[in-house]
């Protein structure tokens, strides 16, 4: 067990696998695929709304049916309902390639040459589904699409390597036709809105309309560019237009009538285009591709042109650079992929890449693709969120850029100052800093150089240079990292030839140099305590005291090249990643590693929050974003549970949804317990409730840690309910409708009067409905409420009942104490010498919920949600507590225990003041 749990992954959209396109109504709803998980998305503004488990093997195809999604993973078709797993489907002996959604069938067909019919109708869908039809292909028809053609009833249409295609009735089982084809592999096919027609895309960039009732081929477009056609789409508004995306990432618009290209969305994506779809008579079409985005074009121009309406998209290639940036709720990442992204960990519709100017236009007029018009990947980049609303907060160095590059966070675009080094110093850019007070930006090159550049005007402000080397470089190699302190007093740097030297910031002199004794790859530096660290290539990681210049801890244990270093915000924790796929903590103060960590593919970049309550990490030949939790944080004192010191503990990556296993109420991990009841018939239900928090110590008072909303409405119920009092009365219907008489009941199910005792119902409504209630109770009804109290207090164990409070909202625990009030006045007299005999029931249960009140708290737990119940209860029976001697007898030995832990409190709480304005005053 280690200190860090896989929470979720961020930046993922969709990869190569073609989407399932469901219409419900007048919402259309996109299935998509994420490696082993799928996600639906709302079409409306591409919103996520589900995410889907992880699977044991990558997904191939997807199907939607109503409120199920089919997912053909491996050799089976895994069947959810929402997201929850409903059915596995077993029956390929190949894996999975092709699914298909036909009527109230589902249609696979597997890698080793045969067609499965499935049912998707089944009163009970946890029943091992089989195959209601089976057709197996010949084995040199290698299937690579399929379609259902409009108007042909139980037929579809089937592609293949060899560039033929069949016809098959899975009525009947039976191949009705089979089409030569063009004599090129099909990878593509759609139906058309025109009877009998299809598109056919082929493997040499060709798309044929052929009619399949006369097996003529109707027009032949030739692809744009090279590559297959991967994916096609018919307009359906009534115009006459064919959408081809192909593997370059064009996508082409062929007007069918006219016969001739109409448009083309050059550079659409950045990857071939593996699905299409305009959407049912709109002039919008969707697209996706293996590029991690999903792009939304509208035709809506007189020339016939498409423009981008809206997108979703993440890093088309690995992250390598990730930091948090202001709270724990954002970060920065820049990629292979040349892009610059902000991602929010709590809305992914927050999340976008930062706009580098109009690209768009810029690749027009120059007749290139965008892709050439990007600045070159993010070596390293630096924030200050101190000035973001000022001026450009964040700069930007990129792979064999002699520039550096300024943005404005808060916009989301490039900054308006390009940060140019003397022409003296023309190398490639290396490293960047920001000072604390965000006014400067310190740049280091590869020649060695350092200068300082003003945000606000992007004017050089000098450079930093030693004497002692020849031209007055700082460096002697290239400078490999930079760090400014939190007084803008000193400036850190690094360089390749293994010393860190302190320089005066505003004077811009040499104060010290400490020789590193290897060339360093990693810098951390905590502006709080003053320690820098230095990860180098002999895999050791180096900690220095900048101001002391001195060697304080050395940690060793990677294995392998190490790729990133940082501190946890109060300087206590290091954390470090290498090539050798682990991540390590190590203890500052104790000089010791705490734990070790081994994840599947090895970490490029990570980043632990300001809150210390999140660790991000990015990953080689992974596109997104992953999280990882602090147990730390989240288990409280459980500090030896998580560590494991130098001993590797395996951890799975994390998956798009977050941990099942991870569970947290306002950091205090809850498990859910079963609590039973039974009811006047004998039959035994199961709620399924939150147990009590884990106590500490039993002399300590724990407090319950629940929503302050749920114990605090408890005291003002009664504020709320005249806040919630209608201004007006309910006004009576002009012609009210006629309702047969029932009775009252606490159930659900009416109960009518008969016929012959109908004219009594206004005698019955009109009596009390005490009567009533005991007599459900005494013989046919007993509540859950009622049933856990006595059961735990036979037992004396509470633990089930307290479970039971904490699930309830306070107006359900007001009804359940207002349901034991004794409030029949006309039966005073009997019941008052009865209770000497045989008290009553209500009498009981009211006894035994004080008992309950007194044993938690002499038990010391639950305290601040307790004393909201003991203040409810009382306000509902305090009349009859004061009139039985029974019951007064137990509310004084309540007040005793309630008088002592209060005691205890105040005298903890004087104590604590006392000691505040001691240590204050010795401070003075």
């Amino acid at each position: 067990m280690g200190i860090f749990e896989p929470f979720r992954a961020l930046g993922y959209v969709t990869d190569g696998t073609p989407f399932s396109i469901q219409r419900r109504g007048l919402e259309t709803y996109v299935t998509v695929s994420v490696g082993k998980s799928w996600q639906i998305y709302d079409c409306a503004k591409i919103t996520l709304l589900f995410v889907g488990p992880q699977l044991e093997r990558k997904i191939r195809a997807l199907a939607s049916y109503r409120d199920n999604t089919y997912v053909a993973s491996g050799q089976s078709v895994v069947v959810f309902n929402r997201t929850r797993q409903v059915s596995t489907w077993n029956g390929h002996t190949g894996k999975v390639k092709l699914l298909l959604a036909f009527g109230k069938h589902i249609l696979s067909v597997g890698t080793e040459g045969r067609l499965l019919v499935w049912s998707v109708l089944g009163e009970d869908p946890t029943v091992p589904a089989e195959p209601v039809a089976e057709i197996q292909l010949r084995e040199s028809f290698t299937p690579t699409c399929i379609v259902h053609p409009e108007t042909y009833l139980n037929k579809v249409l089937i592609g293949s390597e060899e560039g033929c295609l069949q016809l098959w009735n899975i009525s009947t089982e039976k191949m009705i036709y089979e089409f030569k084809g063009w004599g090129s592999p099909i990878r593509s096919c759609v139906s058309s809105p025109a009877l009998d027609v299809v598109a056919v895309g082929c493997a040499d960039g060709k798309i044929h309309l052929h009619n399949l009732r006369y097996d003529e081929t109707v027009v032949t477009f030739t692809h744009t560019t090279r590559g297959p056609v991967t994916a096609l789409s018919f307009r359906t508004d009534g115009q006459p237009f064919l959408a081809a995306g192909g593997s370059s990432g064009v996508i082409s618009i062929w007007d069918l009538q006219k016969r001739k290209l109409q448009a083309v969305i050059k550079d659409a994506h950045d990857g071939p285009v593996t699905s299409l779809h305009f959407f049912a008579n709109e002039p919008v079409l969707l697209s996706g591709s293996i590029d991690n985005s999903l792009k939304m074009w509208i035709f809506d121009s007189s020339d016939g042109e498409a423009r981008l309406l809206r997108f979703r998209n993440g890093h088309s290639a690995p992250p390598t650079s990730i930091r948090y940036y202001g709270n724990s709720q954002n970060l920065l990442s820049a990629g292979l992929d040349r892009s610059f992204r902000f991602f929010s960990t709590i809305q992914d519709q927050q999340s976008r890449e930062l706009s580098q100017g109009n690209i768009t236009k810029r690749a027009k007029k120059l007749k290139s693709k965008e892709e050439e018009l990007k600045l070159p990947p993010v070596v390293g980049f630096a924030a200050a969120e101190i000035r973001e609303r000022d001026w450009a907060n964040v700069v930007t160095c990129h792979l064999d850029h002699n520039f550096a590059y300024s943005w404005r966070l808060q916009n989301f675009v490039i900054g308006e100052h390009v940060l140019k080094p003397s022409p003296n110093n023309a190398t490639p850019v290396k490293s960047c800093a920001i000072s604390a007070c965000g006014n400067f930006a310190v740049l280091g090159t590869e020649g060695g150089y350092i200068e300082r550049f003003n945000l606000q005007s992007g004017q050089s402000r000098g450079t930093y240079g030693d004497p002692s080397l020849e031209g007055s470089p700082a460096h002697s190699g290239a400078v490999t990292g930079l760090a400014c302190d939190a007084t803008n007093t000193l400036m850190l740097s690094v360089g390749h030839e293994g010393n860190i030297k302190v320089w005066d910031f505003k004077g811009k002199k040499l104060k010290s140099k400490i020789a590193i004794g290897s060339s360093p790859l990693k810098i951390a530096h905590h502006s709080g305590n003053g320690l820098f660290a230095v990860a180098a290539v002999d895999k050791s990681i180096r900690l220095y005291d900048v101001v002391a210049e001195r060697l304080v801890r050395v940690f060793s244990g990677h294995s392998d090249r190490i790729t990133d270093i940082c501190f946890s915000e109060d300087g206590k924790l290091l954390i470090s990643s290498s090539m050798d796929e682990t991540v390590r903590v190590w203890d500052v103060v104790a000089a010791k590693p705490l734990d070790a960590m081994h994840v599947d593919a090895a970490v490029t970049a990570l980043s632990l929050s300001p809150n210390m309550d999140m660790l991000a990490t990015s990953h080689v030949n992974r596109n997104g974003i992953y999280l990882w939790s602090n147990k730390l944080i989240y288990s409280g004192s459980d500090f030896e549970l998580h560590v494991s010191g130098n001993s590797v503990v395996h951890t799975p990556m994390p998956t798009l949804a977050s941990h099942e296993k991870v569970a947290a109420v306002n950091g205090i991990t809850t498990n859910s317990a079963v609590v039973p009841y039974q009811e006047g018939n004998g039959e035994v239900h199961r709620n399924e409730v939150v147990q009590a928090t884990t106590q500490i110590l039993p002399t300590l008072i724990t407090l319950s840690m629940l929503p302050k909303t749920q114990w605090q409405n408890l005291v003002d119920l009664d504020v709320i309910r005249v806040r919630n009092k209608p201004t007006e009365p309910p006004k009576k219907p002009e012609k009210a409708p006629f309702f047969l008489p029932t009775l009252p009941s606490l159930s659900a199910d009416p109960v009518f009067i008969p016929g012959n005792k109908a004219e009594g119902a206004t005698d019955i409504r009109s009596k009390s409905m005490t009567h009533f209630l005991k007599r459900q109770r005494d013989g046919e009804y007993i509540s859950q409420f009622t049933y856990v109290l006595h059961t735990c207090a036979d037992s004396k164990e509470y633990s089930p009942f307290l479970a039971l409070l904490k699930s309830l909202s306070p107006s359900a625990l007001d009804a359940e104490f207002r349901m034991l009030q004794i409030i029949d006045d006309d039966d005073d007299d009997e019941e008052e010498e009865q209770d000497e005999i045989e008290p009553s029931k209500e009498l009981v249960d009211i006894g035994l919920l004080l008992d309950f009140f007194a044993h938690e708290i002499k038990a010391n737990r639950e305290f601040e949600f307790l004393q909201a119940l003991i203040l409810l209860f009382l306000k509902v029976h305090g009349e009859i507590i004061i009139k039985k001697d029974v019951l007064r007898e137990k509310v004084r030995n309540l007040y005793s225990l309630q008088s002592h832990a209060w005691r205890r409190l105040d005298s903890t709480f004087q104590r604590l003041r006392c000691t505040v304005a001691f240590l204050s005053n010795a401070q003075l």
